[in-house]
Parts: structure tokens; C-alpha cells; sequence
């Protein structure tokens, strides 16, 4: 008989008896005939879940959801709190113009000269061009969308044609690309520009809804039992800012992993080091952006799926509080831990993107109360010296349990600096139950991706997906209704840790990743591969911001010794977007002289 365990109620725990645990994943990597017969097995009728349980018990799930007495009563959504105004920030009106946001949003960017880009006045260091760049260029008539449509169009072409494919878009339409960039081209010349986002390109990960093109989700069939009528509603925002959306981003099947391994289109490649992932799950928006093709692309993350991508492949990761922004449009749009956020270049480009998309539903605006949203004010000159009043919330232990020591490192000089630089105080941190914030995380995200395709499984599209959705979902088969129910139990008690540490500090700082991005194994090409190793490593600080509906945000603070980007994780209060955002930009030019220029980078903008 299994023993019971009866858990503390969260307010009595006593932190100082905390003893950080390092998590071992118990389960097989597999890959090519290996992860084949797996799949037979877990998907046999008494074979499978004799299988699946003893897994479950090996990585003490069981005991967890099972054996547990959890005092807490369950939270199935976030619930947070009134919060504190932020200082020094600007209001954005949600229920305005997404044109008339993101004007708000640019004069609160620092003061800046695109022109001394073009004289030969910037710095010898590389750095990606700015969405205020591009503007520039299409305002001194340096260039025109047209012109940069074509050269983008140029270099997908070669990317669908590689050997083994490793494309960057799964819906991909020249003919539509060149007519948005035409209209854009025509308001330039005609003094209409819409916004400073007018010219823009920007590539939308294939889960969320962008007319005319399907969204298949990385699958071969999701396109055949759904049909896009109309764009996504961050979609529709950018769209009236004048973006030029170039298609429908490579992603990791159901946006269900880690590395972005895609067997039905091919893997996309890290711009960094082709031979490895891009992290997923929105692996395309991210090494899009990263080859410099688009100055910004939007994911969705419900696990870690922005920012790590956005960690593996240098560049700024936003993953918003939960409801911030409206996923109405998306494959996600019913689940608890999911949203829509922005991958860019920089930390103004993901603050300009931001401004245009956010904006709650309706039900959540009832349910969550949301504090109305802002933009960190930088054109006032006390911004930055502002940083000296945030406390940042450290956990050693935990931030130290990474793969290699360089990650750590980086991240703790980027720290360092910034304190030295700007006077911010770190504060010493414990938070409780990391492994239960895990485990609850994987049964709430499992459990609504399995609701949301059971219909389409039930039918026989279920046989169709690639054999690593298929061992994840053998797992989520596994979980009950009590399971579920002890996840939203468990999500109160993390909760309840977060919002004591979040009354001691402003902002909590980890690794976005607990590794660099992994090679990819030939053998997992053509059919994929699980190596929940890897996943845990990978997912091994994003889970907060997912479980609990954090803001977080990734942002790139130099490269381990094999020249791997690695990215510095800021999760903040609820609401606190414009606190990480304020942060992030410090932090990003504090290390703005280590930036590399990919191994796969194209120069759109300039290209002869």
C-alpha cells in the first residue's frame, strides 16, 4: 500500500528548512526504430499504461497526484492579488488604436539617430537592425518594402531547397508578400505610413490564425478540420499598424516540445550553429529573427515555448502575464497557462510589437482584473537611474543548477554589472516545491492539450501526428480528473510562494535555459526523437511564468565557450511588463558589446 503524505499548508512552510533538490528526469532518449516500437508499446491497450505508470512512479508523479493530501484549494486559472502601480511608466489605452499605442510606446523609447547607422558612425560590434532603422530607410527612400520584400523572398527560397529541409516557414506565399509590400510601398510615397510598424516583416508561428494562410499547428492535417476565416486578434493589430506578414512559422508539432523538431516539414536550424536546434516550441519565429529576415515574429508560449527559442537563439523572448494579451485565433485560445507574445531582435522592438498586440479579452478582463497596461518611460532621463531601486530575487542553488558552469556564469556577470552599472540590490531567495510546480505545470498543459484534440484523435487524425506528440500524448492519457484537479491545488500553493517572494523583491532573475541549444541527431530527421533530459533542462526555469501566468522575458547576455547564445530570464509581478521591460533594456546594453553575428545571418535591409 502506497504511504501517504500530507502536505503543510503553504503560509506554515518554513523556508529555512528548504532544501533545493536537483530534478532527474527518469525516462529513455529515443530516436529513428527505437522511438517507433516505444510508440507501439505505450499505445497498446495494457502494455502501454503498465508502462506509462511505472515512468510516472520512477519521476514520483504518482506520489504527487496520487498519494498526496494538498490543503489547498484548487486554482484553475491564475488569480492574483492587487498589485502596485509600476514607476516611472506610460499608460497604454487597450481598448484604443494599436496604431495609437505603439506611437505612445515610440516616444518612449530612448533618444535615437537611425541616420548614424548609414554614415558609418555605429560601433564596430554587431547589432541587428531596429524596426526604427527600417523606418528610416523607407522614409529617406534608402530602400522600400518592395525592395527588402524581394530580398527576403530570395533567401526563403534557398532555405526550402536545402538538403536535409530545414524550412523556416511552412505556409510561405511570394504573391502575397510582394502585395503587402507594394501597398506598404505606396503609402510611404504617399506620406500615409500607418504607424512605425508600416513595412515591417514579421512571421507568425503556425499555431496562431493569419489569413489567408491555414494553420496547421506543425501537423499534416490540423489545416483539413479547421478553417482560418480571418486573422488571429494580435494578428489584426499588427495588420492595422501596416506589418507585412511574410507567412506561417515553423514550429514543434502542437507546439508539444522543447528543441523544435519537426519530422512532417523538416527541423528548422539554429542561425548560430545549423547543426543544432532552435528550441522550441516556436523554433521558426525565433530563427527567423535571428537570420535577421524579420525584425520581429509572433509565438506562443504555454511552456517555455518563446523564451526558450528565443534563449538558444540570441535574441529577446516576451512571454506576457496570462490574459495581457488576447489568443482569440490561435490553436490555444482555451487553455490556462498559454499566450501570444512577441520574439524580436531587441528589447524596443519586442516593447513596440508588445504595445500593438496587448490587449485582455473580454471574460478574462471580468475573471483576471488586470492592471491597466504601460510602457517604461526611457526618454526621461532619470529612467535608468530608476534601476537602482529594484531588488532582484536570486536563488543560487536553483540558478546554479544548470549544464554547464558557462551559462551560470554569463548570466551572473550580466548581474554583477547591471548592479555596479545601475546600484540594483540581489536579495537571497528560496521558493519552495520546484518539482510540485513541475509536475503540476505538465498535467494542466498535458490535460488541455489533450481536450482540445481528443475530438480530432477520436476521428483518426490522432495516427497522423509525428511518434513524439504521440509518447506525449500516451502520458497525458494518463491523467485523471482527480490528477487535475491536485495540479490546481498545487498551482495555489506556488502561487501563494511566488506573490511572499514578490513582497521582498521586484523581479525574479534565473538562466532562461539550464543548457545551450543540443545537436541535433541524424537519426531524429526523419521521424523525431523524446529526450525528456534534454526537456528538463531546457523547461528547467520557464515554468512560473506558465503555471502561474507570469510575465518573463528572455534576453541575450553573451555565448558559452562553443560560441552558443545564452539568455538571462527576468520574471516579474503580475502585470509588471513594463518593469522587465525596463530591466531588459539595461541589460541589453550592458552587454550589447559581446553581440556575434550568426553563422546564418542575412542583411535584408542593406543587401546589394
Amino acid at each position: 500500500m502506497a504511504k501517504k503524505r500530507v502536505m503543510v499548508a503553504a503560509q506554515n512552510i518554513d523556508l529555512s528548512a528548504v532544501k533545493y533538490e536537483q530534478e532527474e528526469i527518469k525516462a529513455p532518449h529515443l530516436t529513428g526504430l527505437a522511438l517507433k516500437l516505444f510508440v507501439w508499446i505505450v499505445e497498446a491497450p495494457i502494455i502501454g499504461s503498465l508502462v506509462i505508470s511505472l515512468l510516472k512512479k520512477q519521476n514520483k508523479m504518482t506520489q504527487l497526484l496520487r498519494n498526496t493530501v494538498i490543503p489547498e484549494a484548487p486554482m484553475f486559472k491564475p488569480e492574483y492579488p492587487p498589485q502596485e502601480p509600476e514607476p516611472g511608466v506610460v499608460p497604454l489605452d487597450e481598448d484604443g488604436k494599436p496604431e495609437d499605442r505603439v506611437e505612445v510606446a515610440l516616444k518612449c523609447l530612448p533618444q535615437y539617430d537611425p541616420a548614424s547607422c548609414w554614415n558609418g558612425d555605429s560601433t564596430p560590434s554587431f547589432r541587428y537592425w531596429k524596426i526604427r532603422d527600417y523606418a528610416y530607410a523607407y522614409r529617406s527612400k534608402i530602400a522600400t518594402p518592395s525592395v527588402v520584400a524581394e530580398h527576403i523572398i530570395s533567401v526563403i527560397g534557398e532555405f526550402s531547397n536545402k538538403k536535409p529541409p530545414q524550412p523556416l516557414l511552412i505556409s510561405f506565399n511570394p504573391e502575397e508578400v510582394r502585395n503587402q509590400a507594394a501597398a506598404s510601398t505606396k503609402r510611404f510615397e504617399e506620406g500615409n505610413q500607418l504607424s512605425i510598424l508600416d513595412g515591417i516583416f514579421v512571421a507568425i508561428k503556425d499555431d496562431i490564425d493569419c489569413f489567408p494562410h491555414p494553420s496547421k499547428g506543425g501537423t499534416t492535417w490540423m489545416h483539413e478540420v479547421r478553417t482560418v476565416k480571418k486573422d488571429a486578434v494580435s494578428v489584426s493589430r499588427l495588420r492595422s499598424c501596416g506589418v507585412i506578414f511574410v507567412g506561417k512559422a515553423n514550429m514543434h508539432e502542437i507546439g508539444m516540445g522543447t528543441t523544435g523538431n519537426n519530422s512532417n516539414y523538416g527541423s528548422a536550424r539554429n542561425p548560430h550553429a545549423p547543426e543544432r536546434y532552435t528550441g522550441g516550441s516556436s523554433s521558426g519565429p525565433a530563427a527567423i529573427v535571428a537570420s535577421g529576415l524579420c525584425s520581429a515574429a509572433l509565438g506562443t508560449d504555454g511552456g517555455g515555448s518563446i523564451r526558450i527559442p528565443s534563449s538558444l537563439c540570441g535574441v529577446v523572448g516576451l512571454k506576457t502575464t496570462y490574459g495581457r494579451t488576447n489568443i482569440g485565433g490561435s490553436l490555444c485560445d482555451a487553455g490556462t497557462v498559454e499566450i501570444i507574445g512577441p520574439i524580436a531582435s531587441t528589447v524596443e522592438d519586442v516593447m513596440l510589437v508588445y504595445s500593438a498586440i496587448l490587449g485582455t479579452s473580454l471574460a478574462d478582463r471580468i475573471s483576471l482584473n488586470p492592471s491597466p497596461p504601460s510602457v517604461p518611460n526611457f526618454s526621461l532621463y532619470d529612467s535608468l537611474n530608476s534601476l537602482g531601486s529594484l531588488r532582484l530575487g536570486k536563488y543560487t542553488a536553483w540558478f546554479n543548477d544548470v549544464y554547464s558552469t558557462d551559462i551560470s556564469d554569463k548570466c551572473e556577470d550580466a548581474l554583477n554589472l547591471l548592479s555596479k552599472t545601475h546600484g540594483c540590490e540581489m536579495v537571497e531567495i528560496v521558493i519552495p516545491e520546484l518539482h510540485e510546480m513541475s509536475t503540476a505545470h505538465l498535467v494542466s498543459i498535458g490535460s488541455e492539450c489533450l481536450s482540445s484534440l481528443n475530438p480530432y484523435c477520436e476521428d483518426g487524425h490522432g495516427a497522423r501526428l509525428s511518434y513524439d506528440t504521440r509518447t506525449s500524448m500516451a502520458l497525458f492519457r494518463s491523467f485523471s480528473a482527480s490528477d487535475y484537479v491536485a495540479a490546481q491545488c498545487l498551482r495555489r500553493r506556488i502561487m501563494y510562494y511566488h506573490m511572499e517572494i514578490f513582497k521582498k523583491v521586484d523581479v525574479i532573475v534565473t538562466p532562461t535555459t539550464g543548457m545551450t541549444a543540443p545537436i541535433i541527431p541524424l537519426s531524429a530527421l526523419k521521424d523525431g526523437e523524446t529526450d525528456m533530459r534534454v526537456t528538463g533542462y531546457l523547461m528547467r526555469f520557464v515554468i512560473a511564468g506558465n503555471l502561474l501566468g507570469l510575465p518573463a522575458i528572455s534576453i541575450p547576455v553573451g555565448y558559452d565557450k562553443q560560441g552558443l547564445p545564452i539568455g538571462l530570464q527576468l520574471i516579474g509581478r503580475p502585470w509588471g511588463e513594463a518593469s522587465v521591460l525596463r530591466l531588459a533594456l539595461a541589460i541589453e546594453e550592458l552587454c550589447a558589446k559581446s553581440k556575434k553575428k550568426p553563422a546564418s545571418f542575412f542583411d535584408v535591409l542593406k543587401s546589394n
